[in-house]
């Protein structure tokens, strides 16, 4: 197992909250655990530490860090406007594959709003074939680098049934929007979704 295949077990560890904001990431205790030494450790530590998802604090070393408020404004600013770009790219480039697996999508988590961890694992999947359709490699990776920060904030903005229900039907719009070639609508239609998703995060706080 190289420091490559550390930073994944990493950052699946956060993603599944085993490792939470505030916890200590000790290099004896995660080569004990994954069974490595501590050189690929340090190399995984060293590249989570890279994409903000590692911090050093004073008499504490490496930790999971924890978004502060300012942050979460700032994660959310830069996906409403990179996630709605995408979506208008998608507007003009998805293939109709791409679109009816989006819609798929849509069709299946209307009928699960009462299982909140299938519908979270759906929508990240939603959000992550949208971002695909852009056709856009350097979108991409931008909005992937976003998702990355969205894993250290605690909970889940569909933890109600209501946002849940919401958060469905703008997925719907913003497929809608793709389907009939509208790149400005899909472009409102997803920043308005993830603007409500900001307003729901803050309320959490």
């Amino acid at each position: 197992m190289n420091g490559s295949d550390i930073y994944k077990r990493l950052i699946g560890l956060i993603e599944d909250r085993v490792l939470k904001p505030g916890d200590r990431l000790r290099e004896a205790d995660l080569a004990e655990e994954f069974g490595v030494s501590r050189t690929p450790i340090r190399e995984g530590l060293k590249r989570l530490e890279a994409q903000g998802l590692a911090v050093h604090e004073p008499n504490r070393g490496m930790v999971v860090p924890t978004l502060d408020h300012g942050q979460i404004n700032e994660v959310y600013f830069m996906r409403e406007m990179l996630e709605g770009t995408a979506a208008g790219l998608a507007a003009k480039h998805a293939s109709q594959p791409e679109i009816e697996i989006m819609q798929d999508i849509v069709r299946a988590d209307r009928q699960r709003m009462a299982d909140k961890d299938s519908l979270v694992r759906s929508n990240r999947d939603f959000h992550r074939r949208l971002c695909l359709a852009s056709h856009n490699r350097y979108l991409v990776d931008l909005i992937e680098h976003l998702r990355l920060s969205l894993i250290l904030m605690a909970g889940t903005t569909l933890d109600t049934p209501e946002r849940r229900e919401t958060a469905v039907e703008e997925h719907a719009a913003i497929v809608e929007a793709i389907s009939r070639g509208d790149s400005d609508a899909a472009e409102a239609a997803a920043r308005l979704h993830i603007a409500h998703a900001h307003k729901t995060r803050l309320q959490q706080i």
